[in-house]
């Protein structure tokens, strides 16, 4: 939140792996349950989404709720800041966001794409200080300053900018970005799937005037945090790349599994109480299998997040494109093929989150004329295939899914 006179921050930034809005989400669940906003906005009352964090600020800063109701503060996340600031700022910015990263905050409605009223009134979150929700392939205006003249186009949320990435424009196609948490997302078409089984309905994306694109995701908090975790916090490597060979010196887990809900557990579970636990210790255990462990939590939570996906779709996915950071360690996606069951395939371009971006700005710009051209520019670089027999999957799976239970209701 910011003065649109000043562009001071009100306050600093909320992230969104920050739970003090906790209370606000129990309080609000109150009357209806964690799901009482699902019908419009497609996702469960969460710490995660931006609307309570808004209503946390309006609640805890002096004087910004009044502030906020005379148009004089601003909201937007970095997507709608970065714009603003791109075409002026204080000095005639333009206050927009995309349909993506407007459907994450937990107040734009999936079928109007536009801001819903009631929820609105329900957050105690001001209409005026919200951007206009545009196309994520859109021109938005044009750049001030050293880049002026050049047109601001392209708004994508991370994760849609990777779907986009990847190419991924048909029903039944999906994507897993492996970064700081996990998140993959299966394009679902120009109608809204709500879920039943713990994913997010979400906006994929919007060109131009074409129909809106709707995905299921299932978000994971703690992937590539977990090896910084190891590498920062308790020191069993020098660099995140180096948790590879710390997990090769093994063969096995060791019948450790490790099971990282260090902001409570996202997908497909949605339980802010749970904490993190290492589970089925014993004297033989040693770092090799702690590195493995927490390797192979990443690829059990993306297998719980796909079985709630073909429950939810009804279609069996057949291959996974991956990216992001992690897709570079051959260890994790061998493991991640073997307990799916599916081919896993990297891109020539694993950074395929600035790629998808790029992509939404040369549409809007007509760079490009179509997404088949885009289909056109994907590459593969590397593919891996399943190699564990089925009994031993469904054995380490079944204790992966043990484990988990393990974390939950600890916080009181």
């Amino acid at each position: 939140l910011w003065d649109r006179k000043s562009a001071k921050p009100v306050a600093n930034a909320i992230v969104w792996q920050d739970t003090r809005t906790a209370d606000i989400c129990n309080e609000l669940s109150k009357d209806g349950g964690q799901d009482r906003f699902r019908p419009q906005v497609g996702l469960p009352l969460a710490t995660y989404f931006s609307g309570p964090k808004i209503r946390w600020i309006l609640d805890n800063v002096e004087g910004a709720r009044a502030r906020a109701e005379n148009g004089e503060i601003l909201f937007g996340n970095i997507d709608t800041w970065v714009i603003w600031n791109l075409t002026g700022g204080p000095n005639g910015g333009v206050h927009v966001t995309d349909v993506s990263n407007a459907s994450r905050t937990m107040l734009m409605n999936l079928e109007t794409l536009d801001w819903d009223a009631e929820i609105l009134k329900i957050m105690g979150v001001p209409r005026a200080m919200l951007p206009a929700i545009r196309p994520s392939a859109a021109v938005y205006g044009t750049a001030t300053g050293s880049l002026a003249g050049i047109p601001v186009a392209g708004d994508l949320g991370d994760q849609q900018a990777a779907l986009f990435g990847q190419t991924c424009f048909s029903a039944g196609e999906a994507k897993n970005t492996y970064g700081t948490g996990c998140f993959m997302l299966l394009n679902t078409g120009t109608k809204p799937v709500q879920s039943k089984n713990g994913l997010l309905t979400t906006l994929g994306y919007k060109i131009g005037d074409q129909p809106a694109v709707y995905c299921l995701e299932g978000s994971i908090a703690i992937t590539g945090a977990l090896v910084q975790w190891l590498r920062d916090n308790l020191g069993l490597i020098q660099k995140s790349a180096d948790v590879e060979a710390l997990a090769n010196t093994v063969e096995d887990n060791g019948g450790i599994y490790f099971v990282p809900a260090f902001s409570g557990l996202f997908a497909p579970y949605w339980k802010s109480d749970a904490r993190g636990a290492i589970v089925g210790m014993t004297r033989y255990v040693n770092k090799g299998h702690i590195a493995r462990a927490a390797l192979e939590a990443t690829a059990f939570q993306t297998r719980e997040v796909l079985d709630a996906m073909n429950k939810d779709s009804g279609v069996d996915l057949t291959a996974l494109k991956v990216d992001g950071g992690m897709v570079f360690n051959n260890t994790l996606m061998q493991f991640q093929a073997d307990v799916l069951g599916v081919p896993v395939i990297r891109p020539t371009v694993a950074e395929t989150t600035a790629l998808g971006a790029t992509y939404a700005a040369g549409l809007a710009v007509g760079f490009w004329k179509e997404v088949e051209d885009l289909r056109a520019n994907w590459g593969k670089d590397h593919e891996w295939h399943p190699a564990m027999d089925a009994g031993h999957r469904a054995k380490t799976y079944g204790q992966w899914k043990k484990a988990v239970t393990r974390t939950f209701d600890w916080v009181e």
